[in-house]
């Protein structure tokens, strides 16, 4: 007899919809394991979480204050609500994941501070929408521009070179905005771009970040790290009135450890980039596929025929049809396999052939 759950877990083998569904790589449950093995001081109190934080201060080769939540929208909602007062406003992309996937977290925990969209080409906010957007009024009766978020990598699976990064720094400071970059898959972008993680932050002039965990490899937990040190003031309370302060912290930040010191953060990354690459190429070779966007991170989007996306589905493919601009995302994780990517194909081909 075939189980509720397992008929599920069949279904879910031909996932591309989301990194979200794949599991807890090796290193992040053995840390986990690690850290249960008697008793620890609660709320951050202990040698875990101690040691997380000072791994994430070396990976970046800088002084900065690390505090670590449960998810990504609370890891940006609270980080941007320490840039703002309610009276100012964030300035992002019209498809950054903080306007369009965190229901209002953002203007909830900052008391209404109110967002304000910008386009741009490939997911990036464009420059001189910016500088529009930020500079047509000063008067009283508008919400004072105060925040820059940026998406690194892009909701469209492209990622912000140091040079467009740096851009977006000078910006910010000739016009006294902070920035905060919203990190769910930051990894990606490292691995990606190949440079060290300094080059695409503090030293670009990023402000704060929500470093992702959970797409990578994690079972639960985002990291916050503020690299300008006087914005982090009182974030510990903004935690705990969030409820993102774990009781049992250890189990949230002791992955942090063996990720970072074992290179499996930059490792998963970079597998499931490279799934995506192949992804892409093979793709390329189908009649009548349109890939959308260049793949620079862990996704592929593509245009092709209802017809066949149906067919797709019937065949029991998970993928997103609403994310970006239309089309649908295929996205990659670090458990991915040449296999899947083969099947996924093979299907493709079958589908657009009718």
């Amino acid at each position: 007899m075939t189980t509720a759950s397992g008929t599920e877990a069949r279904q879910l083998k031909y996932h591309f919809a989301s990194d979200n569904y794949a599991g807890i790589c090796s290193e992040a449950w053995q840390a986990m394991d690690d850290a249960n093995r008697g008793l620890a001081s609660s709320y951050g109190d202990d040698v875990w979480t101690a040691k997380a934080c000072e791994r994430i201060r070396e990976l970046f080769e800088t002084e900065c204050e690390v505090f670590f939540v449960f998810n990504g929208t609370a890891a940006n909602s609270l980080a941007l609500a320490s840039l703002c007062k309610s009276y100012h406003s964030i300035v992002c992309h019209e498809m950054a994941h903080i306007e369009t996937d965190e229901c209002g977290a953002s203007e909830f925990f900052s008391n209404g501070t109110k967002v304000l969209l910008v386009p741009g080409l490939n997911g990036k906010i464009d420059l001189d929408a910016i500088e529009h957007t930020i500079s047509k009024r000063s008067d009283i009766h508008y919400p004072k521009p105060r925040a820059l978020s940026v998406t690194q990598a892009t909701e469209l699976g492209t990622v912000y070179s140091v040079a467009e990064m740096q851009a977006v720094g000078e910006l910010a400071r000739r016009h006294a905005l902070h920035v905060h970059m919203d990190g769910a898959r930051f990894s990606n972008a490292v691995a990606s771009l190949n440079v060290a993680p300094k080059e695409i932050t503090w030293q670009a002039g990023v402000d704060v970040l929500t470093f992702g965990g959970t797409k990578n490899g994690f079972a639960v937990g985002e990291a916050v790290v503020f690299f300008n040190r006087e914005l982090a003031f009182e974030f510990d309370y903004r935690c705990k009135q969030a409820g993102q302060l774990a009781s049992k912290m250890r189990f949230l930040t002791a992955p942090w450890i063996n990720m970072l010191e074992s290179g499996a953060w930059l490792r998963n990354a970079a597998h499931a980039n490279n799934c995506a690459r192949l992804l892409e190429n093979e793709v390329k070779k189908i009649p009548g596929i349109k890939v959308m966007f260049q793949s620079q991170a862990n996704s592929v989007f593509l245009e092709m025929a209802p017809a066949a996306l149906e067919a797709l589905r019937a065949r029991g493919w998970h993928f997103y049809t609403f994310i970006g601009s239309g089309g649908a995302r295929f996205m990659c994780s670090w458990e991915t396999k040449v296999d899947d990517i083969a099947a996924l194909v093979q299907d493709i081909r079958s589908s657009m052939a009718g």
